[in-house]
């Protein structure tokens, strides 16, 4: 079984897919990562897959899935690095990765984050909360 670390950026989670993974694979990195939201009240997740080729129709659901169930738990997602290729298949399958945003790369994965991260009421509450103390 592969497992996929998950590492943490404050109050986001970087997680980097190097390698296709098995169906069996792909949902227990689904539960890791929703707990790993859960268990640090996680505000964002960088998914980077740049070193993925292929991207099949139960890996699409399953970032789907993880995206909204995500969001469901206060967490925005953002998908960084798809290949050109990747995406291309995944539009002619009509597999379109509704549930996160995309960006080129990490850094603009961040960087996205943390703008959406910044405008939210959670946010701005704890930033206030933290200049209180």
């Amino acid at each position: 079984m592969t497992r996929i670390a998950i590492s943490r950026l404050g109050r986001i989670l970087l997680v980097t897919i190097q390698q296709d993974l098995a169906d069996d694979d792909a949902l227990q990195f689904q539960s890791d990562l929703l707990n790993a939201i859960a268990n640090v009240e996680a505000q964002g997740v960088a998914l980077d897959i740049s070193a993925l080729d292929v991207v099949d129709s139960f890996m699409a659901r399953v970032i789907n899935d993880t995206s909204a169930m995500a969001a469901m738990l206060g967490a925005e997602v953002i998908v960084c690095g798809i290949q050109p290729f990747v995406a291309y298949t995944l539009v002619e399958m009509g597999c379109a990765l509704l549930g996160a945003g995309c960006t080129f790369n990490l850094e603009q994965g961040l960087r996205l984050l943390q703008e959406r991260i910044s405008k939210r009421a959670d946010y701005q509450q704890m930033e206030e909360d933290d200049h209180a103390h």
